[in-house]
C-alpha cells in the first residue's frame, strides 16, 4: 500500500488508499443524501402519517417530514460506511497484520461535537415552537390550555354558531369497553356517534368514568388520554370532510382492542342537520343524563337506562357488557 509521507510534525503517515477511501464516502454520501432528502421531503413526505385530515394531523405529518428528512443523511451514513467496511475493509484471507493505531483526532471530535450540537438545539427550538405554533392542537392540555387555536374565544356551553370565534365543544366519555360523546351546545344530549364540521375548529373535552382510557381520532392527529375525574382538552379543525376511526390508545382491560368505532367529518350543514335530528331523537335520554359536566361521578349516574337507550349493554346498572367473560 502506497503511504503518504507528507505530513508534518512527525504526524503519523495517512495511507493513500485510505484517504482515497474517505473522500469517495464522503462524495457518494452527499450525493445519496441530497437525492434521498428530496425523496423523502416531497414524494414520501405528502404520504407520511397520520395525514393531513385536519390541521393537528397535517402539523404532526410536517414535523414527522422534517425529522425524517433529518435523519435521512445519518441513517445513510451508517448504512454506507458498514457496506463500505464490509465490501472493502474486511479482512483478507491470510493478513495478520494489523490496522494503523488512531490516537484521536480533533477534526473528527470537534466536527462531530459542533454537528451533533447543532441538530440537537435546532430540534429543540423546532418542537418548542411546534408545540405553539399550532395552538397545542392534537394533544391532550389538560383542563387549563395555555396555547389555543388562533382567534377562538372561551366557548359558551349554551349554544354554537358558525364561523364565529364561539368554539364548538364535544365531551368525549370513555367507559369499558365504548365511547360516548355528548355536545353540551346542542342541548346536551349524548351518542355513540361522533361528527364534526369541516373548517370550525372543535374542542374536545375528554373524560372517563372508570379506568384510564385514551382517545386517538388517527387521521385527525387528536391524542389524548381519557383519566376518571379529569378533563382533557384538545383541538383540531378538520380540512376535509370523509370518516376517521376513533380508538383507545390505553390498555383498559379485557375488550380493549374492540374500543373503536367512526367518526365522520360533514360539512357544516349537514352537520348543524345531523345535531338537530340527533337531539330530537336522543331527547328520552337526555331525561336521564345528569348536568352537563366537565367530569362525572358514575356512581350517581343511573347507567343501566342510559346505556341501554344508547345501545350499549349493561349489567346491574354498571357499564359493563353482561356478555363479558370478566366483571369487575
Amino acid at each position: 500500500m502506497a503511504v503518504d509521507t507528507s505530513s508534518a510534525g512527525g504526524a503519523a503517515p495517512v495511507p493513500v488508499r485510505d484517504r482515497r477511501d474517505a473522500l469517495w464516502l464522503a462524495g457518494i454520501w452527499v450525493v445519496l443524501s441530497i437525492v434521498c432528502c428530496f425523496l423523502v421531503a416531497l414524494v414520501w413526505g405528502p404520504h407520511m402519517p397520520p395525514g393531513a385530515q385536519s390541521t393537528s394531523a397535517a402539523s404532526q405529518q410536517f414535523d414527522i417530514r422534517v425529522l425524517g428528512t433529518i435523519a435521512t443523511p445519518v441513517i445513510l451514513g451508517v448504512f454506507l460506511y458498514f457496506g463500505w467496511a464490509v465490501t472493502f475493509w474486511r479482512k483478507r484471507p491470510g493478513d495478520e497484520t494489523d490496522a494503523v493505531p488512531i490516537h484521536g483526532n480533533v477534526r473528527v471530535q470537534s466536527t462531530w461535537i459542533v454537528v451533533t450540537s447543532v441538530i440537537v438545539l435546532f430540534l429543540a427550538a423546532f418542537g418548542t415552537y411546534e408545540l405553539i405554533q399550532p395552538a397545542g392542537a392534537g394533544g391532550g392540555e389538560g383542563p387549563q390550555p395555555i396555547w389555543k387555536p388562533p382567534g377562538t374565544t372561551t366557548s359558551s356551553i349554551t349554544s354554537w354558531t358558525p364561523g364565529t370565534s364561539n368554539i364548538l365543544q364535544i365531551q368525549v366519555i370513555g367507559q369499558q369497553w365504548a365511547w360516548t360523546y355528548r355536545y353540551p351546545q346542542f342541548g346536551g344530549f349524548e351518542t355513540t356517534q361522533l361528527a364534526i364540521p369541516v373548517g370550525e375548529p372543535v374542542q374536545f373535552n375528554v373524560t372517563s368514568l372508570d379506568v384510564i382510557h385514551s382517545f386517538w381520532a388517527y387521521t385527525l392527529g387528536v391524542k389524548a388520554d381519557a383519566n376518571p375525574g379529569v378533563n382533557n382538552v384538545a383541538y383540531t379543525t378538520a380540512y376535509h370532510t370523509g370518516d376517521f376511526q376513533v380508538r383507545c390508545d390505553e390498555l383498559c382491560g379485557i375488550w380493549h382492542g374492540a374500543m373503536y368505532d367512526t367518526g365522520e367529518v360533514l360539512s357544516v350543514p349537514n352537520f348543524m342537520a345531523w345535531t338537530k335530528a340527533t337531539a330530537i331523537k336522543m331527547a328520552s335520554v337526555t331525561k336521564l343524563l345528569p348536568p352537563y359536566a366537565l367530569t362525572y361521578d358514575p356512581t350517581t349516574i343511573p347507567a343501566g337506562p342510559i346505556n341501554q337507550a344508547l345501545g350499549l349493554t349493561s349489567a346491574g346498572g354498571g357499564y359493563y357488557n353482561p356478555a363479558d367473560p370478566e366483571q369487575p
